[in-house]
């Protein structure tokens, strides 16, 4: 509880505020320009004659309300004062409106308002989240106009609370929202007419409503604000405001008018009042005493309460000036505080600069060493900024899910009350139908039903339609409070959404930088030979501290918008884990880069997509799915769109699948040993086929078995392990998975290329070094320069469609297009993962670094956008018919070399036929030479 001046203000500043107006736009009032003129000449005070201010005013809400209050089993009405305070929010109350300290306060920017027929007139609810205050009006238009008046100033409350300050969400591009304006739909309640009688300023000047007893009146659970109150309003009223005994002082002061009418009327009464003899003088004095305690009401010198009486004499007049002067003396040294605060954010961002130069600029290691730890503590500021966002929005979380369960119990409120409404109508309706019926007969109406009986059945059928008349208003209310605490939620919704987006752009910031610092120790790493012994020491005391940090560790200590799991939703491992030392830092590195690049495509990228893809309804062949597939399926999607593909193309034999599974388990096939080599080598970097023990090995076994008796051509050649294994993890079925290999075998894949010979396989990889020449001919001279065979690294990836090449993510966005395309998406994605690393192969000037670079630099790609890109989009295009055409060319090459081979062979056998049998005997061997 509030004690002091301090929580006294908002009662004491009502007089003084009951007009807002514009403290910087003084030149549009003439009433504040002569205010002036007053203040500072005072030889003309008393000439000066104020004129009403026509704007339109903002009346203060308060008045007297009764407060239910409990008393041990005892529930008793109290009478309170009670005021609204703008800057907070809360509605305060008192027990008088002379008191200076409240007893309490309701905060209403989480509350709810609800009234109740049953209740009985006047009684309506405030529902906070830590409890429910019961309030009662003089009457039921006092009750609406508080209800109504308490939602208009809770939206412009949260309205205002809700908008970002300028340049606090740089990172968002798409700013909220503006502030709307409260509507009254023609549904709802129409405003309430003011009842100034019971509301207002004016009802202060009125007597308090009487309790049956004085000390029913006075609260329990306050006794030092009652005593503090006490002693206020009789020392006070002596000492501070001479004869008048109330604060709120209403002989000086007039309301504005709200229509002409009322002001035309109000100056009529006041040339009466000039008529009547009253000294213009007196006038004068009266408006300027009351305009100075206005104004120093407003500019916060409450705690002086000789300011606020009349100034009757230059000594108080200087006072006035002096306390002015204070007041903007005050105001130069915030000015000039601020100005202190930009010169050093100025000096920040220029040291800043320097530091930049200086990196660039430095010779010696030791000053980037320097540089590197000032950006250590960044990342330090960085993350407790993040905490802080985090803390906020865990807040906003706990107030969204306590508005989401007030919504429900107010919607459950509402259809109670029709059910209600509905039940009344009928019994309503009821009574009418008996009463026609009644009427109908007079003569059995006289022998029945005496005018006593009949009277209360049109006294019950009165009260029945008042309390229609009731229902209605209660529902018109329920309706806008429905509304307009749905459009709140709507607008938190929309600023959770804001923060999760800003958090989501730093910390994809802050993954960047830790990042960069990352590559900073590798390189760092690579040059610790040549550095001095106490660099060194310092670089490898850094690199263990950044091997020791855990993506996962970091993901469950707190919020994490996109944390970085071990495993994917199909099982693979999102980390890679290498087994050399070196490269440990390099893991970090892609792990950091994966989450940087998912929280920013998260909402700029995938959510879009996701949307396009939730819009889609029955599948067919199409562009637009085209284009959608080449983005990628998201993983609710996947598995539809894969059976859906493979059923255009595969048609299902009914118990074809169990029929060759029988036979697998009747007839030992001869590629069974092979299969039962390959099963524990198959996607090593998935939990779901890493264990012998794992539960998708058994289908695995089964779908290749079935397989070799279904194309005895093919059996079984190393490589549909993989191929098989990614079917199964996105189709989840085995007979699916095995007509989803039939499909990539028998028609995605030419013939021949899961042969003995792979022929077909071979002479891909001279197609694509066609292709490699033409669209990367700097590459290719630079392979051709250092003697490089790329087939030697892109035969695995045709093979088996880049399975343990790529990571998970990018390797299923290229399995949607290679299933639904065909081969040529995979020279499209091959030649785009050369083009992406071209640079970095360009500079490496060995041949054994270039090809341990291409053996693992696949994974390191972490920009699957980028990579589709490239594939679709950068490289020209090239369609199926040239690429056929090149296969059949290279095919007939191939063929013809192998045939000359065959020739080769046979003469070479023939040869060694004609020779004979050399004897055994002549040969003697070198042992038995020397013995």
């Amino acid at each position: 509880m509030k004690k002091g001046p301090e929580a006294g203000a908002c009662p004491l500043a009502i007089p003084g505020n009951l007009v807002e107006s514009n403290p910087d736009n003084n030149s549009s009032d003439g009433a504040s320009a002569k205010e002036k003129d007053m203040l500072s000449s005072s030889g003309e005070l008393e000439n000066v004659q104020l004129k009403p201010n026509r704007e339109t005013s903002r009346k203060k809400l308060c008045g007297y309300l009764n407060k239910l209050g409990i008393k041990g089993p005892i529930k008793t009405w109290k009478s309170r004062w009670f005021f609204y305070d703008e800057n907070k929010c809360n509605l305060l109350y008192y027990r008088t409106a002379q008191d200076i300290n409240p007893l309490g306060s309701i905060d209403l920017s989480n509350a709810s308002f609800d009234c109740k027929v049953e209740n009985g007139e006047g009684v309506f609810e405030i529902r906070t989240p830590s409890r429910v205050f019961t309030l009662k009006a003089i009457s039921k238009q006092a009750m609406m106009y508080w209800l109504q008046q308490l939602q208009m100033r809770r939206w412009e409350f949260c309205n205002t609370q809700s908008r970002f300050p300028v340049g606090s969400s740089q990172l968002v591009n798409e700013p909220l929202a503006g502030r709307t304006n409260v509507v009254y739909n023609e549904d709802f309640l129409p405003p309430v007419k003011t009842p100034t009688e019971a509301v207002g300023l004016k009802a202060a000047s009125l007597p308090a409503p009487q309790t049956s007893t004085a000390l029913q009146n006075i609260s329990l659970k306050h006794p030092w604000t009652e005593i503090q109150n006490t002693v206020y309003n009789i020392c006070g009223s002596k000492q501070l405001w001479g004869n008048n005994g109330n604060i709120f002082t209403f002989s000086d002061f007039q309301e504005h008018p709200e229509d002409p009418d009322e002001q035309q009327k109000a100056e009529g009464e006041a040339g009466c009042s000039e008529k009547e003899g009253i000294p213009e003088e007196g006038k004068a004095e009266s408006r300027l005493n009351w305009v100075r305690k206005a104004r120093w009401m407003n500019s916060g010198f409450l705690g002086l309460p000789e300011e606020l009486s009349r100034e009757r004499n230059p000594m108080e007049k200087v006072s006035v000036l002096q306390q002015q002067i204070l007041t903007l003396t005050e105001e130069v040294k915030s000015q000039k505080e601020l100005v202190k605060l930009l010169h050093k954010a100025l000096e920040a961002a220029q040291q800043e600069k320097r530091v930049s130069n200086m990196y660039l600029t430095a010779a010696e290691d030791k000053d980037r060493l320097e540089l590197v730890r000032h950006k250590v503590r960044q990342i330090a500021d960085l993350t407790s900024r993040l905490e802080a966002l985090e803390q906020e929005k865990k807040e906003l979380e706990q107030t969204l899910t306590l508005r989401e369960s007030h919504i429900q119990e107010l919607k459950e409120h509402v259809q109670l009350l029709m059910e209600k409404n509905h039940a009344k109508q009928e019994v309503i309706m009821a009574l009418t139908e008996q009463m026609a019926q009644e009427l109908s007969d007079p003569l059995q109406e006289a022998n029945t039903i005496t005018a006593e009986t009949l009277y209360k059945q049109q006294e019950e059928i009165e009260h029945l339609k008042d309390d229609i008349d009731a229902y209605k208003t209660q529902n018109q209310f329920l309706n806008s409070e429905i509304h307009q605490v749905t459009r709140l939620w709507t607008r938190v919704a929309e600023n959770e959404k804001a923060l999760l987006m800003k958090c989501a752009c730093l910390q994809a910031r802050n993954c960047q930088m830790e990042s960069k610092y990352l590559t900073v120790l590798r390189k760092l790493q690579e040059a610790v030979p040549d550095l001095p012994s106490s660099h060194a020491k310092l670089v490898r005391n850094l690199i263990q501290e950044a091997l020791q940090w855990d993506v996962k560790e970091e993901a469950e200590e707190g919020f994490n918008l996109n944390p970085v799991s071990e495993y994917d939703e199909y099982g693979f491992m999102t980390v890679p884990d290498y087994e050399v030392e070196d490269w440990k830092l390099l893991a970090k590195i892609q792990a950091l880069e994966i989450k940087s690049n998912n929280l920013w495509s998260q909402e700029v990228v995938e959510k879009p997509l996701r949307d396009r893809w939730n819009g889609v309804g029955e599948l067919s062949p199409s562009a637009e799915l085209k284009s959608l597939i080449r983005s990628g399926i998201p993983v609710e999607h996947r598995q539809r769109v894969w059976r859906w593909i493979i059923s255009r193309h595969c048609s299902h034999l009914p118990d074809h699948y169990q029929r060759l599974l029988r036979q697998s388990e009747s007839t030992e096939h001869p590629a069974c040993r092979q299969i039962e080599l390959d099963l524990p080598r198959t996607l090593t970097n998935n939990k779901h086929f890493s264990s012998p023990t794992s539960q998708l090995i058994p289908k695995l076994r089964r779908v290749l078995l079935a397989f070799s008796w279904h194309n005895p051509a093919i059996g079984y050649c190393q490589g549909l392990n993989r191929l098989a294994a990614v079917a199964l993890l996105v189709l989840e079925d085995e007979e699916s998975a095995f007509w989803c290999l039939v499909h990539i075998v028998e028609n995605l894949m030419p013939t021949d290329y899961y042969s003995d010979t792979l022929i077909t396989s071979q002479v891909d990889q001279r197609v694509f070094k066609d292709f490699l020449s033409e669209k990367l001919p700097r590459l290719m001279g630079h392979f051709e320069q250092y003697r490089i065979d790329v087939s030697l690294i892109t035969f695995n990836w045709f093979l088996v469609a880049f399975v343990d090449s790529l990571v998970s993510d990018i390797l299923l966005r290229v399995w949607d297009a290679f299933l639904y395309e065909g081969t040529k998406v995979i020279f499209r994605y091959a030649l785009a993962i050369f083009k992406y690393n071209e640079e970095e192969i360009l500079r490496i000037h060995d041949s054994v670094e270039i090809y341990q670079y291409l053996r693992f630099f696949t994974r390191m790609i972490t920009d699957g956008r980028k990579l589709m890109n490239i594939a679709f989009n950068d490289l020209n295009p090239f369609p199926m018919k040239l690429l056929r055409n090149r296969r059949s060319m290279h095919r007939e090459e191939l063929e013809a070399e192998l045939c000359e081979l065959e020739q080769i062979k046979a003469a070479y056998v023939k040869e060694r036929a004609e020779q004979g049998p050399q004897d055994l005997k002549e040969v003697v061997s070198e042992e038995e030479d020397e013995i």
